[in-house]
Parts: C-alpha cells; sequence; structure tokens
C-alpha cells in the first residue's frame, strides 16, 4: 500500500478552506466534528444498534505490571459496525482530520514530519510514553 500523501492533502486543506480560516473558527469547527464523531458512534449503537456498548469497570489483577495491561483492557465494543454507520464515522473522522490540518498549515506544521517524529517517541518509549 503506498503511503498517503499527507504533504499533498495539507495544500488541498489549504486550497478548500475558504471561509473557516482564523483560528477560533478552526478551534471551533473541530470540536464541533469531534462532537459528531461521538454522535456517530452512540447512534451506532442506539438507533442503529449495529453495534453495543457494554461499559464496566475494568478489571486488572492488582499484581499485573503494567506491560501486561493491555491484555486485561476491554474496548466494551460488541459487534461489528454495519456498511452505513462505518461510513458515516468513517465521515466523520475525516472531517476531524480536515480540521486538525487546517490547524497544523496555521502553525506551519508539516503532518508527516510530526507524525514521524511522534512515531520515533512511541517507538522509542513505547507503550510508558502514554502514561
Amino acid at each position: 500500500m503506498d503511503k498517503f500523501p499527507t504533504n499533498n492533502f495539507q495544500e488541498v486543506v489549504d486550497d478548500v478552506l475558504i471561509r473557516h480560516r482564523s483560528i477560533l473558527d478552526i478551534l471551533t469547527k473541530l470540536q464541533e466534528s469531534s462532537a459528531k464523531i461521538n454522535r456517530a458512534v452512540a447512534k451506532s449503537a442506539t438507533y442503529c444498534g449495529c453495534i453495543q456498548i457494554h461499559v464496566e469497570k475494568q478489571e486488572v489483577p492488582s499484581d499485573a505490571s503494567y506491560s501486561q495491561l493491555k491484555g486485561y483492557m476491554n474496548n466494551h465494543i460488541k459487534g461489528e459496525l454495519c456498511d452505513i454507520c462505518k461510513e458515516k464515522i468513517e465521515h466523520e473522522i475525516s472531517t476531524n482530520f480536515f480540521y486538525l490540518t487546517a490547524m497544523c498549515n496555521l502553525f506551519k506544521i508539516d503532518i508527516e514530519d510530526m507524525l514521524t517524529n511522534y512515531n520515533e517517541q512511541l517507538k522509542a518509549l513505547g507503550k510508558y510514553r502514554l502514561l
């Protein structure tokens, strides 16, 4: 699979973003798009029913090490997204990524460099990076 052309995507976002170029516009549109992701996931469970969300306390043995935690964690999702819900969630995540990219453009942050640096940090520090 070819790499996603992030630099080209940044250029396209810069070209098509006309009305919401202010940092305040971008911040509020980013927050709005995050809310739409949350709503799309909730509707997948409550309206469509293709997934179920079973939330309960994560049960982890007291003697489990940090490196063993992943084996005890549950994502609380039962089932699979139907094609319609998956398409909706993908659309909302794409919109969110659009506004994240717009913010990167405002601050002259190259997404590929940023993700490469973060990936290197994750590889170096592994799961301990996220503590």
